[in-house]
């Protein structure tokens, strides 16, 4: 994709948590993505179920708030924050809640074959490779791989980030456009919190320097990402990547640091482990 394609194509979505329901916001017929598409599953006492198949993709549920029942060809599983289902393609799926729930999903195309994967949260939070702070003073963030070498997949990775107050993330900025289009989703950020998030292949002319807030996504086809949060408060957002070649790019942690920074950590490298 040309510098010029990434500037006409739509790469910021906002409040795409702004309903009730079932609803795929970012998709490839209406995005810069190639092959990643995303939603949420609001649910509450006025529609407390929604039920649709996986078809072709393969697709993570990555729970964001509240509490759900998913049900995959009839099988239940629990989804709280940050509990995850991978469901591989040719499934039904049917989400239901008692009370209220946020849930992330996640979708892109496989031709493979890989088995149904529940990732509890308290898992993740026991594994040092799946848990764990990274980043230099300014640039200190907390990683939680949700999908990544835990699970067996074939183009999604998944995780969700916080910063310190004040601080950057994604920093010293990278970029990984040979192997994986990203996007950010941010969440849990409350009224009059926001941070700012760059895409840019030249830090010269940055294609996008864009104030972000709870429930905007923004689309990385390519270029480096830094994001920083305002003064005294914390960015939280969810990031998905969807490897170009099934399998074969689905590498997490391995980026290009922009050259101006290539004497520093990308910060990723526990997560190699």
């Amino acid at each position: 994709m040309s510098t010029a394609t990434l500037e006409k194509a739509q790469t910021v979505f906002r409040r795409t948590n702004a309903h009730i329901g079932r609803k795929l916001s970012v998709t490839p017929a209406n995005s810069a993505m190639r092959a990643l598409s995303y939603g949420r599953i609001v649910l509450d006492a006025s529609t407390p179920a929604v039920a649709f198949g996986t078809e072709g993709d393969e697709v993570a549920l990555i729970g964001l708030g509240g509490q759900a029942t998913v049900r995959v060809d009839g099988q239940p599983y629990a989804i709280g924050t940050f509990d995850t289902l991978y469901v591989p393609r040719g499934h039904q799926v049917e989400v239901t809640t008692d009370s209220a729930c946020d849930i992330a999903e996640c979708r892109a195309p496989i031709t493979g074959t890989y088995p149904l994967q529940y990732i509890r949260y308290a898992d993740v939070e026991a594994n040092p490779g799946l848990k764990f702070q990274a980043g230099e003073p300014g640039a200190r963030r907390t990683l939680n791989i949700l999908v990544g070498k835990n699970v067996e997949a074939g183009r999604l990775m998944a995780g969700v980030t916080w910063s310190e107050a004040g601080n950057w993330t994604s920093w010293p900025p990278h970029e990984h456009e040979a192997l994986a289009e990203e996007l950010y989703v941010y969440f849990d950020m409350p009224p009059g919190v926001f941070g700012l998030q760059m895409v840019y292949t030249d830090s010269l002319e940055p294609e996008r320097v864009e104030m972000v807030r709870d429930g905007d996504a923004v689309l990385m086809p390519k270029g480096y990402h830094p994001n920083v949060a305002i003064p005294g408060q914390s960015i939280k957002f969810l990031w998905v990547m969807a490897a170009h070649r099934e399998t074969e790019d689905r590498l997490f942690g391995v980026v290009n640091v922009h050259p101006d920074f290539a004497q520093a950590k990308s910060g990723l490298e526990a997560g190699r482990k």
